[in-house]
């Protein structure tokens, strides 16, 4: 399984060859999965701290430009609902955190 695009060789100004690799795109698929599924998982453990990396990791995958972008979309639902679950629970209990 190959998580980069393959390299490719280039030449320098001075005849010198480099390798170049194209990340960007590969990166951005798994930032917009990453995001969902700390979103979902958020939901039900450590909303505090997976909401707001779910909605950081879909904001940079939607800004970069994912071709996942409903995923990115879901992750970055996820973590706003992660935070309002936060909300609610604490404004019920009364307290800085939440517990069944």
């Amino acid at each position: 399984m190959q998580l980069t695009a393959p390299a490719r060789r280039t030449t320098g100004a001075k005849g010198t060859t480099r390798t170049a690799r194209r990340t960007g795109i590969h990166d951005t698929d798994g930032m917009a999965v990453a995001a969902f599924v700390l979103g979902l998982l958020g939901l039900l453990v450590l909303n505090v701290f997976l909401g707001p990396i779910a909605i950081a990791l879909a904001s940079v995958a939607l800004w970069r430009g994912t071709a996942r972008r409903g995923r990115a979309l879901l992750g970055l639902g996820l973590g706003v609902a992660d935070l309002l679950v936060l909300a609610v629970f604490m404004s019920a209990d009364n307290t800085m955190s939440w517990s069944l």
